[in-house]
Protein backbone atom coordinates (compact mmCIF):
# COMPACT_ATOMS: atom_id res chain seq x y z
CA UNK A 1 0.00 0.00 0.00
CA UNK A 2 0.99 3.38 -1.27
CA UNK A 3 -0.15 6.70 0.72
CA UNK A 4 1.01 10.23 -0.57
CA UNK A 5 0.88 12.92 1.77
CA UNK A 6 1.80 16.75 1.57
CA UNK A 7 0.05 18.02 -1.12
CA UNK A 8 -1.58 21.76 -1.00
CA UNK A 9 -2.26 25.22 -2.00
CA UNK A 10 0.72 26.88 -2.71
CA UNK A 11 1.95 30.08 -4.07
CA UNK A 12 4.00 30.08 -7.38
CA UNK A 13 7.89 30.58 -6.06
CA UNK A 14 6.97 28.38 -3.04
CA UNK A 15 8.14 25.05 -2.01
CA UNK A 16 5.87 21.66 -0.78
CA UNK A 17 7.56 18.25 -0.24
CA UNK A 18 5.56 15.39 -0.94
CA UNK A 19 5.91 12.16 1.09
CA UNK A 20 4.85 8.73 0.11
CA UNK A 21 4.80 6.06 2.96
CA UNK A 22 4.95 2.22 1.77
CA UNK A 23 3.79 -1.05 3.64
CA UNK A 24 3.00 -4.36 3.30
CA UNK A 25 6.38 -5.47 1.07
CA UNK A 26 9.83 -4.90 1.04
CA UNK A 27 10.55 -1.42 0.32
CA UNK A 28 14.03 -1.28 -0.55
CA UNK A 29 12.94 -3.86 -3.56
CA UNK A 30 11.43 -1.39 -5.45
CA UNK A 31 11.83 1.05 -7.88
CA UNK A 32 9.77 4.51 -6.79
CA UNK A 33 8.52 7.10 -8.66
CA UNK A 34 6.26 10.31 -9.01
CA UNK A 35 3.80 10.71 -11.79
CA UNK A 36 1.04 13.56 -11.51
CA UNK A 37 -2.31 14.01 -13.94
CA UNK A 38 -4.66 16.96 -14.94
CA UNK A 39 -8.04 16.07 -15.96
CA UNK A 40 -8.61 15.02 -19.64
CA UNK A 41 -4.46 14.38 -19.50
CA UNK A 42 -2.81 11.11 -19.90
CA UNK A 43 -0.90 10.85 -16.35
CA UNK A 44 3.10 12.47 -16.61
CA UNK A 45 6.20 10.88 -15.77
CA UNK A 46 7.85 13.46 -13.02
CA UNK A 47 10.49 11.37 -10.96
CA UNK A 48 11.78 7.93 -10.10
CA UNK A 49 14.92 6.72 -8.12
CA UNK A 50 16.58 2.67 -7.98
CA UNK A 51 16.20 0.75 -5.17
CA UNK A 52 18.99 2.42 -3.09
CA UNK A 53 18.75 5.74 -4.42
CA UNK A 54 21.74 5.70 -6.53
CA UNK A 55 20.36 6.93 -9.82
CA UNK A 56 17.26 9.82 -10.63
CA UNK A 57 15.37 10.27 -13.32
CA UNK A 58 13.75 13.62 -13.98
CA UNK A 59 11.53 15.42 -16.68
CA UNK A 60 12.69 17.77 -17.94
CA UNK A 61 9.94 20.39 -17.01
CA UNK A 62 11.51 19.47 -13.28
CA UNK A 63 14.84 19.13 -13.61
CA UNK A 64 16.77 21.53 -11.20
CA UNK A 65 13.80 22.26 -9.61
CA UNK A 66 12.24 19.05 -8.05
CA UNK A 67 14.19 16.85 -6.21
CA UNK A 68 13.51 12.77 -5.35
CA UNK A 69 14.79 11.24 -2.67
CA UNK A 70 13.81 7.85 -0.30
CA UNK A 71 14.70 6.49 3.19
CA UNK A 72 14.64 2.65 3.63
CA UNK A 73 14.51 2.29 6.93
CA UNK A 74 11.30 4.39 6.65
CA UNK A 75 9.74 3.06 3.60
CA UNK A 76 9.26 6.29 2.57
CA UNK A 77 9.82 8.21 -0.80
CA UNK A 78 9.98 12.00 -1.13
CA UNK A 79 9.70 14.38 -3.45
CA UNK A 80 11.05 17.98 -2.66
CA UNK A 81 9.35 20.60 -5.55
CA UNK A 82 11.35 24.03 -5.20
CA UNK A 83 10.07 27.18 -7.18
CA UNK A 84 7.01 25.59 -8.31
CA UNK A 85 4.89 27.19 -11.08
CA UNK A 86 1.28 27.22 -12.16
CA UNK A 87 1.94 24.48 -14.60
CA UNK A 88 3.01 22.12 -11.53
CA UNK A 89 -1.04 21.79 -10.85
CA UNK A 90 -1.72 18.43 -10.61
CA UNK A 91 -2.73 14.92 -8.45
CA UNK A 92 0.89 13.81 -8.06
CA UNK A 93 0.79 9.95 -7.40
CA UNK A 94 3.55 7.66 -6.04
CA UNK A 95 4.33 4.57 -7.49
CA UNK A 96 6.32 1.33 -6.87
CA UNK A 97 7.62 -0.84 -9.64
CA UNK A 98 10.91 -3.18 -11.03
CA UNK A 99 12.68 -1.01 -12.81
CA UNK A 100 13.55 3.00 -13.89
CA UNK A 101 11.23 3.71 -16.22
CA UNK A 102 9.36 6.62 -17.20
CA UNK A 103 6.06 6.00 -18.73
CA UNK A 104 3.03 4.66 -15.86
CA UNK A 105 2.56 1.28 -17.27
CA UNK A 106 5.28 -0.83 -15.89
CA UNK A 107 4.64 0.42 -12.75
CA UNK A 108 2.80 -2.32 -10.28
CA UNK A 109 1.68 -0.45 -7.07
CA UNK A 110 -0.28 3.54 -7.30
CA UNK A 111 -1.17 5.23 -4.15
CA UNK A 112 -4.38 7.67 -4.67
CA UNK A 113 -2.89 10.70 -5.01
CA UNK A 114 -2.19 14.03 -3.78
CA UNK A 115 -3.39 17.41 -4.83
CA UNK A 116 -0.86 20.36 -5.60
CA UNK A 117 -2.21 23.60 -6.12
CA UNK A 118 0.11 26.23 -7.56
CA UNK A 119 -2.15 29.73 -8.00
CA UNK A 120 -0.11 32.60 -10.13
Amino acid sequence: QLVESGGGLVQAGDSLRLSCAASGGTFSRYVMGWFRQTPGKEREFVAAIDYGGGNRLYAPSVKGRFTISRDNAKNTVYLQMNTLKPEDTAVYYCAAGGHLFTTPSPYDYWGQGTQVTVSS
